[in-house]
């Protein structure tokens, strides 16, 4: 998280960069900002989406690859996806810190991150299990974060070259559409979550391995028979730690920013005093509404009680002789007053 966070860091002279831009073209004429707003995009598009050889679905995945390696999220593409962003979800702001939102949402995210959930128990149990004398386990097991972090790295690359190519379709001259259209559909299953989720289960899968190694050494010792050889040993270590780093400076990043491409913003779009305050709106509006409920519900008992106290006046009055009349339907309506009162305060 460290790592990650240090790399977020360095976006935010970009942030600062494309802030004052925007400001100096507020001042002149709209014809002038629309060129700006497409100037924008034309390095982002011509990065990621220009070339015949990128339309093949083989040579994009293969670019996509080796693109976590190197320059993972470039000036032009933070600025296409901050504006993408911004049109979409928060257009009457147009000088919203992106920077500062991502902070929020990598800071909220980290809980998620260092958690331990019962699906992560349930694989160190089966781990464990497997730890069979011949099978070298652990060994083989130490790919499996290798190899779901570089497919993971993959795949947001992938992502932001199908928002270019998207940009490209389009061609759109419309000023206020947005140059980047934000949308689930680029996610697999359509669910931007799952990125985390594969994110928290390769730093787990890692941290076990590294942290069972040396408890393995401490406990036992080096030359346990419950540790196994030097030539497997050292590969793994080795693994833990390019998965560590490449996780932390390239793939934590990436998910930071492409995740917010999603149809729906997140919740660090609010800082902590506004949070608290819609917090406190809700609280008091489910207040509200309860005792608005119980307001209706009691008049509404009261009405319907009045209602048939009339009706068995109306119908004993038609039904009794002149003799039994008056004093009969007074009779009447004192029991049904006391029937009502009894009923309001059984509600209450």
């Amino acid at each position: 998280m460290v790592l990650g966070g240090l790399k977020i860091r360095q976006w935010k002279h970009w942030e600062d960069s494309i802030r004052l831009e925007t400001g100096k073209q507020r001042k002149v004429p709209t014809t002038s900002l629309n060129t700006g707003h497409a100037h924008h995009t034309l390095d982002f598009v011509k990065q990621r989406a220009i070339g015949f050889w990128r339309k093949s679905a083989v040579v994009s995945w293969m670019m996509s690859f080796f693109k976590q390696f190197y320059g993972s999220v470039t000036k032009s593409d933070y600025t296409a996806m901050r504006l993408g962003f911004i049109m979409t979800h928060c257009r009457s702001n147009q000088d919203f810190d992106f920077h500062k939102y991502l902070m929020r949402t990598l800071e909220i995210d980290f809980k998620k991150v260092v958690g331990i959930s019962w699906y992560l128990w349930l694989f160190v149990v089966i781990f464990l299990l497997l730890n069979v004398e011949g099978w070298h386990t652990y060994f083989w097991l130490s790919f499996l974060p290798l190899i779901l972090l570089l497919l993971v790295g993959a795949k947001l690359e992938h992502i932001i070259t199908r928002l270019a190519e998207d940009v490209e379709e389009r061609r759109t001259d419309d000023p206020t559409a947005p140059p980047v259209k934000p949308s689930d559909k680029h996610f697999w299953f359509g669910r931007p979550g799952i990125v985390l989720y594969l994110i928290h289960f390769i730093l787990f899968q890692n941290s076990f391995e590294i942290g069972f190694f040396f408890w393995i050494w401490c406990s036992y010792g080096f030359h346990s028979c419950i540790m196994e050889k030097v030539g497997y040993i050292i590969p793994r270590l080795i693994i833990g730690v390019v998965v560590q780093v490449l996780c932390s400076y390239s793939t934590l990043p990436l998910y930071a920013i492409v995740t917010q491409m999603g149809s729906m913003f997140k919740q660090g779009i609010f800082d902590e005093h506004t949070e608290a305050t819609l917090h406190r709106w809700s609280e008091q509006g489910k207040r509200k509404k309860k005792h608005h409920m119980f307001s209706h519900q009691k008049t509404k008992g009261e009405q319907s009680n009045a209602i048939q106290m009339q009706d068995m006046a109306n119908y004993r009055v038609g039904e009794t002789s002149t003799a039994e009349g008056p004093e009969f339907v007074v009779d009447i309506i004192t029991t049904s007053e006391h029937s009502n009162s009894k009923q309001t305060q059984n509600l209450s």
